[in-house]
């Protein structure tokens, strides 16, 4: 397939108003396979933006406080009023709170296409109240796209107080959309509860194509050997880019404190935290 016939509309953010070198990354790979609109939910300057230009229709930075999907609105109205949305076979709503892709990411592409339903994704969160499509990586055919409800849905997006709110509205909101206009989906990948933020080295051994930022923040430290063999086992390109947009975010200190190879220190850290989750849930 011709990659113009995709259109990635892309939700970032930086809380120190910065392009790092892993969305630099990401939008490079995506921009092999299809055209990218991204939009920051910050104010980087132009001189960030210059760093992607080359592997963007449109890019646009300015801080607005309605999170992916204000982005994902952003991406989409500036597409819809341009005249270009039409023109794809698929567009997709992808956000940076992942690093990667890890393996190419193509055939992943040329994999959920091809189940033929109306939308699709990557992972599939079958929470028992609000199962859900997981929002930062949904594709969707012009049946989805380009109809009433999905402008009126996406455009409808503006700022709430809590974050739970995006997700009640609007994560899970475009999941009851689907189902409440008889659309079919399907995803690659199936992950209960937090699973896909605390269980990094046995999704990318089934291969899951990106990995939760999240994940290096998570459990008092004790995932980094998780991490650290997903770091191990991928392309250098892509370690030094993960490793170089991490440092620039979380800062060199947290990074090597993070990654260590001590099984004494991971063993203590994974003790502290099932303490502390024991304590707490006691609460």
């Amino acid at each position: 397939m011709s990659k113009n016939k995709r259109l990635f509309l892309i939700a970032g953010y930086s809380a120190k108003n910065i392009i790092d070198a892993s969305l630099v990354y990401m939008v490079q790979k995506l921009s092999d396979c299809g055209d990218v609109i991204l939009v920051m939910d910050c104010d980087a300057p132009d001189s960030e933006l210059d760093k992607i230009s080359k592997y963007t229709v449109y890019a646009m930075a300015q801080k607005h406080g309605e999170y992916d999907f204000g982005s994902y609105r952003r991406a989409y109205t500036y597409a819809r009023d341009t005249g270009i949305l039409s023109k794809y076979e698929f567009v997709y709503l992808i956000n940076d709170s992942v690093y990667g892709p890890l393996y190419e990411i193509a055939p992943y592409f040329e994999k959920i296409e091809s189940f033929n339903t109306d939308a699709f994704g990557l992972v599939y969160n079958p929470n028992k109240r609000n199962p859900h499509l997981e929002s930062w990586f949904i594709g969707m055919r012009p049946n989805v796209f380009l109809s009433n409800w999905f402008d009126e849905f996406i455009s409808s997006v503006t700022k709430q107080k809590y974050k739970y709110q995006i997700t009640s509205l609007y994560e899970d909101g475009f999941t009851r959309n689907l189902d409440k206009h008889n659309h079919t989906y399907r995803c690659m990948y199936s992950a209960p509860g937090r699973s896909v933020y605390n269980r990094i080295k046995h999704f990318y051994r089934i291969g899951m194509p990106f990995m939760k930022k999240n994940a290096l923040l998570r459990h008092n430290g004790a995932l980094g050997n998780q991490i650290l063999y997903v770091l191990n086992h991928i392309a250098p390109d892509t370690r030094d880019a993960i490793l170089t947009g991490a440092r620039q975010t979380l800062g060199d200190e947290y990074i090597n404190w993070l990654l260590t190879k001590n099984p004494f220190i991971i063993w203590y850290r994974r003790m502290k935290y099932f303490i502390k989750k024991i304590c707490t849930d006691k609460l």
